[in-house]
């Protein structure tokens, strides 16, 4: 399977802390390997969902509260002042259900607003190292009052 995020949830127990910020039985969080922007976190099934509609409703029951308790981590670690919630999952190989939270910095530039958030992914100038992203993550799990769960 060509599957970035099942890839990863195969591999769960191994998992670093960026790819392992918090999980339950059927999400995982992981903050994005590819962006600039400290915080930008990923919300992914535990298992190979394509479109929402094929969420279970013990899956849907949950998303809503892991938005908004990573909203929360995200504003106490970050210093945001809202977050972006989006989802697409329609590049090659991510096509698996995920959803971006990215927090809206206070000074963030108008033309980085709204969708021009997205000018912080492929930045590979600015990109985050791993190390950095692991140290978010931890914060970011601190924030939450949880340890990675299986």
């Amino acid at each position: 399977m060509d599957c970035y995020a099942c890839r990863n949830n195969e591999g769960f127990d191994r998992l670093p802390p960026r790819e392992r910020v918090a999980a339950d039985r059927f999400w995982r969080v992981a903050h994005d390997f590819n962006s600039s922007l400290p915080g930008w976190l990923v919300l992914v099934p535990r298992r190979h969902v394509t479109s929402i509609a094929e969420l279970t409703d013990d899956e849907a029951s949950t998303l809503g509260l892991w938005q908004v308790r990573l909203s929360r981590a995200l504003r106490a670690v970050t210093g945001c002042v809202k977050t972006y919630v989006v989802q697409f999952a329609e590049k090659e190989g991510f096509a698996h259900v995920h959803f971006h939270i990215v927090p809206r910095m206070p000074d963030l530039p108008a033309e980085r607003r709204g969708p021009g958030v997205f000018g912080y992914l492929n930045d590979t100038d600015g990109r985050l190292s791993e190390a950095r992203r692991d140290e978010l993550a931890v914060a970011i799990r601190a924030a939450l009052g949880d340890r990675p769960r299986g």
